[in-house]
């Protein structure tokens, strides 16, 4: 069975601009507040806050038991338009497996009540045969592709980005 390489998924943030969302995304030690996974990042270099293109982090992960880290590199920053990183490393204790795993991008699009944000997941294992890409995947997901783990994953995000950003209008 050929796999989904692709799969992403929108959700409209009341009251906040496109800039003001941005901020808060492409600030990787964020993450935690909202992914079902990420437990946080660490930024090498020292940089804070907002993140530029070829700035590198590593993340802090956790599925169930499982604890990993993932090396990431910033391979688009556009203030309030763009922010996405490429997966590049794995490990347990240390990113030291240095792999093309995915990328993972968000778009911002201002809209008459605030901002429509998009998260998209791109398979980057281009070169793993179908067949062993959808077995390893089954192992680690529990019984499913990765495109459709990360859809349900995207989709909780989304929700706890929403949750944690929107501005009601009578605030």
């Amino acid at each position: 069975m050929a796999r989904e390489m692709k799969v992403s998924d929108s959700v409209e943030i009341p009251g906040v601009t496109p800039a003001e969302v941005y901020a808060q995304v492409s600030d990787p030690t964020l993450m935690g507040r909202w992914s079902p996974e990420n437990t946080g990042a660490e930024v090498e270099r020292g940089s804070v806050g907002s993140l530029s293109a070829g700035d590198v982090f590593v993340g802090a992960n956790k599925r169930g038991g499982v604890r990993w880290q993932t090396r990431c590199k910033v391979v688009a920053a556009e203030p309030g338009e763009k922010f996405a990183f490429d997966v590049v490393g794995w490990g347990l204790k240390s990113p030291l497996l240095k792999i093309a795993i995915a990328r993972w991008e968000y778009t911002f699009e201002a809209t008459e009540d605030g901002t429509r944000v998009t998260e998209t997941w791109r398979d980057a294992r281009r070169r793993w045969p179908d067949a062993v890409a959808n077995a390893v995947d089954s192992k680690l997901t529990g019984g499913r592709t990765f495109a459709a783990f990360q859809k349900r994953n995207i989709a909780k995000t989304l929700e706890a980005l929403r949750a944690d950003l929107a501005i009601s209008p009578s605030a």
